[in-house]
């Protein structure tokens, strides 16, 4: 439910940054804008379950072509998050204190009206909750599973920083078919760009999920055009590898606002392929690396194919 409100309404605490100018964006970035049948089917759903989408809430440049296949990201547990990273479009700020019990359903409810074969369940940061969600996340999944028992699931967690260890058992209990936490950029510049979070500790989250079950996809991605180079990059790769990661995305951040973190250069599509063929050749079994990578664009077809590979590699191919 994406509201029109201005920058220092959203983000309070980007309001007295100084602006920082985007430069013009390059063709290979623009996209159109969201139209057509599908894509009014699609906010219709969203609006009778009342729910929220990180395509909305985070001006996701993808969202007409995935809401025209009828295809959105749920974001549950409300639509203010309680860090305030200086990349992210979603609102700062103080959420409810209750959890809406009612959610996990309407979730469900709207992946069968649709007919998702494959869905995305994200959330904001819960800081403020004892588990950090978890239990939501698990609740969401199971309400999913009931309705439409031959959809596959994937979430893309908070990283429970200020959770007890059971918080990240509760969620992978439930059984989601991939487990994505993105570590969002490289570690030198977390305090600038995700200051709210550890590097390290995101980390040891998704080697965790592993450890927890190792038959489980795990998935993470970055943002290049931050202010990172290539060397951090592959970096970056290699302690997700370390950490067993099976899917990596990397796309072009873009500036919100002009009081958001400034985009330091636009990625050229080449520099994108060659990160791509590093990475398979560091042992990822799927790679997503274009501009306009996220980590829900195109997710159903990636899982297949992710699936795919995983069996060619146990087969020996």
């Amino acid at each position: 439910m994406r509201d029109l409100k201005l920058p220092d309404q959203r983000h309070p605490e980007k309001a007295h940054r100084p602006d920082r100018a985007q430069p013009k964006k390059p063709s290979w970035i623009r996209v159109k804008a969201p139209s057509g049948k599908g894509y009014a089917e699609t906010h219709r759903i969203m609006r009778e379950n009342k729910l929220v989408t990180v395509c909305e809430e985070a001006g996701c440049p993808n969202a007409g072509e995935c809401w025209s296949q009828g295809h959105a990201t749920m974001m549950i547990m409300g639509e203010v998050c309680t860090r305030a990273c200086s990349f992210c479009n979603i609102a700062t700020g103080k959420p409810p204190e209750e959890l809406d019990v009612f959610e996990p359903g309407r979730v469900a409810d709207a992946v069968q009206k649709l007919g998702l074969n494959h869905v995305v369940v994200t959330s904001v940061d819960r800081d403020d909750i004892e588990d950090g969600g978890a239990e939501h996340f698990a609740q969401t999944i199971r309400a999913i599973r009931h309705r439409s028992p031959g959809t596959t699931i994937e979430i893309l967690t908070p990283d429970f920083i200020r959770c007890a260890p059971e918080a990240l058992e509760v969620v992978v209990a439930a059984k989601p078919d991939v487990f994505n936490h993105n570590l969002e950029t490289v570690p030198g510049l977390y305090p600038e760009v995700r200051p709210g979070a550890r590097y390290f500790h995101s980390l040891r989250l998704l080697q965790r999920v592993k450890e927890l079950d190792p038959t489980m996809f795990t998935k993470s991605g970055i943002m290049v055009g931050l202010g990172e180079d290539r060397q951090a990059v592959l970096q970056v790769m290699d302690d997700m590898r370390a950490a067993d990661v099976d899917f990596l995305t990397i796309g072009q951040y873009l500036q919100p606002t002009p009081k958001h973190h400034a985009v330091d250069r636009f990625v050229h599509p080449d520099e994108f392929a060659a990160y791509e063929k590093s990475a398979y050749g560091k042992g990822f079994l799927m790679v997503s690396a274009t501009p306009l990578t996220r980590s829900s664009y195109h997710a159903g077809d990636d899982f297949a194919r992710l699936r795919e590979n995983r069996l060619k590699k146990l087969a020996g191919g």
